[in-house]
């Protein structure tokens, strides 16, 4: 790791604290954050994000640990501010090579356990419950939990306090006095770190380029029990599944109107059966489940269905592409997205949408209310510029750090933060290591931060070789030529070649031909003298000089050489 003198001189020093995020920053999803202080280290959330275009054929992508693993006998801990996927999702991964205890509220401990059970680790990662507003200590590290407000249940912002200085991490969160699920944010408590005195403030970015406030709970339960009153047949929602708030919206907006509510897709009963294991939505009837929705009159039943954001093999996906073995959708039918477009998911939303929209239902979004709505059908769970305001003036940090955005977000977010009287503020990237101290912010050295994707049950890296193949043959197919030459190297037989993804075979023959007579003829020049090696080069370039000349393709090209006796 690429780490200066002065990097190491503030891992000693019991005066020095390091922030270095391997994942989360310049970019929304994947958090992975590091705080340094007297020679240990303390990680804050461990996520995933979605499928990377440099990694064809995943769908899952999580930030490379390989810093702190090589320094895992000095990682304390890894505490989790809450139980959304791209902060905890990582863990059932990345778990066993990093071998610490686990520090999570109740809610977001049922949904690691759920998790870790899946990948038979359920028994062997140490996971200690900490309640929202306590406070422990682990190694050179004293943390409170402090309630904040977000889109799940118990999300927290973490006040670490050491002797070179406190830092609030604000993990994900806004201001809704009337959130509907758990408390407001516990605005007291904040301020009490405020008052005490906070070096810095690591902080979410995702909405600081928006004006104003992120709105209520409250708002969306009164336009979605208007809206699905308006529902002539079957009423669908699309929303996060781990929004229990809005989970819970939804049931009571659906009997108001005398209607069932189905729940369709494996991560809604997930969080459905945590939010019950923590003592909510216990007063409401049982849901539904998709099998037994289709025999309920259409007028009689609202559902809420994954994958608002066009994830290819969710709920919504499939019953769009009319493929749901029990959910199928009839002209009259309304289909409610109860969500915004993370950046990046523009496409594949567009794709679901534009299906839905041909088997003739009702769609309704954020952008194409029907007229007369009392209020959002969504709000979102992060600070827009008001509430980072606030925030601002409850903590008074000397440094601004913000993280949890695209590099846009972030420098608007460190633009407010100076115009809050922030003495100093930073906007970091993934792998850079920063000193954090009353005199500001100094960058001592970087590690890498690269990226791993889940190929089926295989962590690799996207800038591995693998990738760099399945991209290059994504865009100009594949050559596999068979070779058999007799012992003096002269071709026996035809050549024999397979071109997935670049030739029909069918009706290519003809260019097939070509390939193998650019083989035969450069074989012919080389001699009897050739060695295997001088054999599979010259035949690898001439199927790639052929296919240059007539496709304009560069395939990625193997040649299999027999040689007989």
């Amino acid at each position: 790791m690429a780490l200066d003198d002065d990097f190491r001189r503030a891992m000693k020093g019991a005066r020095d604290l390091v922030f270095l995020p391997l994942g989360g920053s310049g970019e929304i999803g994947m958090n992975l954050n590091l705080y340094g202080h007297a020679g240990k280290w303390l990680m804050v959330d461990l996520g995933v994000t979605f499928g990377d275009p440099r990694a064809p054929g995943v769908e899952i992508v999580m930030p490379d640990p390989a810093f702190i693993v090589e320094r895992r006998d000095d990682l304390v801990a890894l505490v989790l501010t809450h139980a959304h996927e791209d902060h905890l999702g990582a863990v059932p991964y990345l778990w066993p090579r990093l071998q610490c205890p686990v520090y999570a509220t109740a809610f977001a401990a049922s949904i690691l356990r759920r998790k870790l059970s899946d990948v038979g680790l359920a028994a062997k990662v140490p996971i200690t419950e900490v309640a929202p507003g306590a406070r422990f200590k682990i190694g050179p590290f004293d943390i409170e939990m402090i309630y904040i407000t977000h889109s799940i249940p118990e999300p927290t912002a973490l006040a670490i306090r050491t002797s070179a200085g406190t830092v609030l991490h604000t993990g994900d969160w806004k201001l809704d006095d009337r959130p509907l699920v758990g408390p407001a944010t516990d605005d007291a408590a904040l301020r009490r770190a405020g008052e005490s005195g906070v070096l810095a403030l690591v902080g979410d970015s995702t909405n600081a380029l928006r004006e104003g406030h992120s709105g209520s709970e409250a708002e969306v339960r009164a336009a979605l029990t208007e809206l699905i009153g308006r529902c002539r047949q079957r009423a669908i929602v699309a929303c996060f599944s781990s929004n229990i708030a809005r989970l819970e919206t939804v049931a009571v907006a659906a009997m108001k109107h005398d209607r069932h509510v189905g729940l369709v897709g494996r991560s809604l009963w997930r969080m459905y059966e945590a939010a019950r294991e923590n003592g909510m939505m216990l007063d409401l009837p049982p849901f539904v489940d998709e099998s037994d929705a289709s025999f309920i009159p259409r007028d009689k039943i609202a559902l809420v269905c994954t994958g608002s954001q066009g994830e290819p093999r969710s709920a919504l996906a499939r019953i769009a592409a009319d493929d749901h073995p029990h959910i199928a959708l009839e002209k009259g039918d309304t289909v409610i997205f109860s969500s915004r477009v993370i950046p990046g998911n523009e496409l594949a939303i567009a794709r679901l949408q534009n299906g839905l929209v041909r088997q003739g239902v009702e769609l309704i979004t954020e952008d194409n209310l029907p007229p007369g709505l009392s209020g959002p059908i969504h709000v979102s769970g992060h600070p827009r510029r008001d509430e980072l305001a606030q925030m601002y003036q409850w903590i008074r940090p000397r440094i601004a750090v913000p993280v949890h955005g695209e590099a846009r977000h972030m420098q608007a977010h460190a633009d407010l933060a100076r115009s809050c009287q922030v003495p100093h503020a930073i906007v970091p990237e993934n792998g850079m290591a920063i000193r954090l101290s009353e005199a500001g912010p100094e960058i001592v050295g970087r590690a890498s931060a690269g990226r791993l994707a889940l190929d089926g049950e295989a962590l690799l890296p996207i800038d591995g070789p693998i990738f760099r193949s399945r991209s290059a043959s994504q865009w100009n197919g594949v050559v596999v030529a068979t070779v058999v030459v007799d012992r003096k190297g002269r071709l026996v037989g035809d050549p024999r070649i397979a071109a997935p993804g670049l030739i029909d075979p069918e009706s290519d023959q003809e260019f097939l031909d070509e390939l193998a007579a650019s083989i035969s003829e450069t074989l012919a020049r080389l001699g009897p003298k050739a060695d295997d090696e001088t054999i599979e080069q010259a035949a690898r370039k001439a199927i790639r000089r052929a296919a240059r000349d007539v496709r304009g393709k560069r395939p990625a090209t193997e040649v299999h050489l027999v040689r007989l006796p």
